[in-house]
């Protein structure tokens, strides 16, 4: 019996990605990396510290330093979200009110908390989670399992009996790792990806997300 589900953030609830693109591509030029539209979403998953980490081992800069471009990015990131963010589609349905048949829901996020507090607060689903995990501070960002673990620990749950909504491979690589069964919403550009074999459950969007659907995962 399922007793919680854990959603992701960025690109399963909120459609932040291209607000990702946005601030990436405007901060990256300042350091004299000409990036696209999907050269950003080649690391679409993946914390900001690590994509900028990424990036600076291809092509280095003198300043500023990896965590201080990771900051810059990420304030500019939060200032985006207050104003333009929308939900993904179905988004609100599946959390609010939550799905049937479970007892808890949390929400597991690469994003720092900022982020999650600014696009919550701008989709109305900041009142919607019995807890909020970020990665940050954490031992290691997706795809490690960190962060599932933590949600799990927060929610008082085996992680056996969780359900982890995901969109990106590295979300869903983090949350098998930690022993949970889980729905993946990859982006259509990512879809035809096998990894995302790995899944228990695929659906074209959070409109798919039915009372069949948690059935056939035991909820």
């Amino acid at each position: 019996m399922l007793q919680a589900a854990i959603f992701d953030m960025d690109g399963l609830l909120a459609d932040s990605e291209p607000l990702w693109a946005i601030a990436e591509i405007e901060l990256f030029a300042t350091v004299g990396l000409q990036l696209s539209e999907d050269d950003c979403r080649s690391t679409r998953g993946l914390a900001i510290e690590e994509v900028v980490r990424l990036r600076w081992e291809q092509q280095p800069w003198e300043a500023p330093s990896v965590t201080e471009l990771a900051d810059r990015i990420l304030v500019r990131v939060v200032a985006l979200a207050r104003r333009q963010a929308q939900p993904m589609p179905g988004a609100r349905r599946a959390v609010a009110p939550p799905p049937p048949r479970r007892q808890r829901v949390g929400l597991a996020t690469s994003s720092a908390p900022a982020l999650a507090e600014a696009l919550l607060g701008r989709l109305g689903l900041a009142h919607s989670f019995d807890c909020v995990q970020s990665a940050a501070g954490l031992s290691h960002p997706k795809p490690h399992p960190a962060v599932y673990l933590a949600a799990a620990t927060a929610l008082d749950v085996d992680p056996l009996t969780c359900v982890a909504l995901e969109d990106s491979l590295s979300g869903v690589i983090a949350a098998k790792a930690a022993r949970m069964k889980v729905i993946a919403v990859p982006d259509p550009a990512e879809a035809r990806d096998a990894r995302f074999s790995l899944a228990d459950v695929w659906l074209g969007s959070l409109l798919e997300l039915d009372e069949g659907v948690w059935g056939r995962l035991g909820g």
